[in-house]
């Protein structure tokens, strides 16, 4: 720890969240015990905070009593969490139609508004309480700390723009707390040559302890590094988030920016914020399990074994304000296969991987789904020889399939690839384009496979 670092720590950022009325370190120090309490522990305590979140938004918010009372669910009577598969599954277009109908009419405090990116073209504004806000602080400090990250270390972020800009009061208010942080945002959207060149050169001047980023932005800049050799700091931390990290990928972050063993995987949204984070053992990401229930699901909203994939269900134990109760995020996941608590201590659960977003599956030619992760799967098992893809299905089926070559590209990639996806796609129109690059969509995020809808937006 640098010695500002550890005065930030130890004074200013308790001072700072003083000033704020904010009890963001008392609440991370709970986390901090919590974490090595028994699974059954944490499970308990979920359903002690899922029952009184139930009660309240039965009492409080029109959706959720008419929910309530279709299913025969009694809050108050809640046993476990599985008594909650009863309730509906939560579809965002749900709360888009109505969000007053969300909203608790007391005893939610006051709110804060915010949006999603709309990388899918649908932008969506969701409210949480105050209270909600502080624990996301708090699961977001215990998880950067499990990567080894403390507040008030040189950071940079190397993250997308915002979903909606800040106002003048606002943009201040950040500086500030950057400044204090010790915190620097590089806009990862802006990815060519020359950009990249301007951000290895904030690199250099700043040399930061640690690395914050979209994880697929953040890979091509270390692709760029290695590429031209410009690596010349010691290793830092890199804490990837947004997006999946795929295995071959870590290498190249370890190489660019850290060493082995300093890249860490994050899962969250703008919804909920950290959903689940990999600690230093490397197995699975840890669940944040005092602050949000995670199910993995099927169509029907019952729970799938662990192990087998399965839809992203949320419940924000804290969010009053706007309950958003068993919210499918669009994810896909596979929860962590077996009994034993990982080799860290945790007693969080664990989810074994990421595998893309429900929007990903593609259209058959007989009228079946297709995983989009089938590329993921067949793309991962090509080592160096491909450095990125992304899979287009038009609105006739035909998929146009983009691929960048990686140092070992060789002339028989593109047929074998033919023959490798033939199986899946059966009598789907395929045509493959080998590219120098393709371009990140304005939020700074990467799409591998994208499904164009009815209107041909992507």
């Amino acid at each position: 720890m640098n010695p500002y670092a550890y005065v930030y720590r130890a004074a200013l950022f308790p001072l700072w969240e003083r000033l704020r009325n904010r009890p963001t370190l008392g609440r991370l120090q709970y986390l901090e015990r919590t974490q090595y309490r028994s699974t059954d522990e944490l499970v308990a305590l979920q359903v002690a905070k899922l029952r009184q979140l139930l009660v309240h938004s039965a009492e409080q918010v029109p959706a959720y009593r008419a929910r309530v009372a279709a299913c025969g669910l009694s809050p108050a009577q809640l046993r476990d969490a599985a008594d909650l598969r009863g309730l509906p599954l939560l579809t965002r277009q749900e709360v888009q139609r109505d969000p007053t109908a969300f909203t608790a009419a007391a005893g939610g405090g006051p709110l804060l508004t915010k949006s999603t990116s709309g990388t899918t073209g649908n932008p969506f504004r969701f409210s949480y309480s105050q209270d909600s806000d502080i624990w996301r602080q708090a699961v977001k400090l215990r998880a950067y700390g499990w990567a080894g990250y403390v507040p008030g270390m040189t950071t940079v972020h190397y993250w997308g723009p915002p979903a909606v800009a800040p106002t003048r009061k606002k943009a201040l208010k950040l500086a500030l707390d950057r400044g204090l942080r010790r915190e620097t945002y590089i806009d990862c959207a802006l990815q060519s040559e020359a950009e990249l060149r301007k951000a290895v050169k904030r690199l250099r001047q700043l040399r930061p302890q640690a690395l914050v980023g979209f994880t697929q932005a953040t890979v091509e800049l270390g692709r760029f590094i290695l590429r031209q050799g410009l690596r010349d700091w010691p290793a830092m931390q890199v804490i990837c988030g947004a997006e999946r990290l795929f295995e071959k990928d870590r290498g190249v972050l370890e190489r660019a920016f850290g060493l082995p063993g300093s890249v860490f995987e994050t899962y969250g949204c703008r919804e909920f914020m950290l959903i689940a984070s990999e600690c230093e053992a490397h197995d699975g990401l840890h669940q944040s399990m005092e602050n949000l229930l995670v199910e993995i699901v099927d169509e029907k909203g019952q729970a799938v074994a662990p192990g087998q994939l399965g839809q992203v269900a949320i419940t924000d134990l804290h969010n009053y304000g706007m309950p958003l109760i068993r919210y499918l995020t669009g994810d896909l996941a596979v929860a962590h296969k077996g009994s034993s608590r990982c080799a860290c201590g945790r007693g969080l659960l664990r989810l074994s991987s990421l595998e893309g977003r429900q929007s990903d599956l593609l259209r058959g030619s007989d009228g079946q789904g297709i995983p989009g992760l089938v590329f993921n799967a067949i793309f991962a098992s090509l080592g160096g020889k491909v450095e990125q893809f992304q899979a287009v299905q038009r609105r006739d089926g035909r998929i146009d399939l983009k691929v960048v070559p990686g140092p070992e590209f060789d002339d028989g990639v593109v047929e074998g690839l033919k023959s490798r996806l033939h199986p899946y796609l059966g009598q789907l129109p395929l045509s493959i384009r080998v590219v120098q690059s393709i371009p990140a969509l304005p939020s700074g995020k990467r799409r591998y496979v994208v499904v164009e809808d009815a209107r041909g937006a992507l």
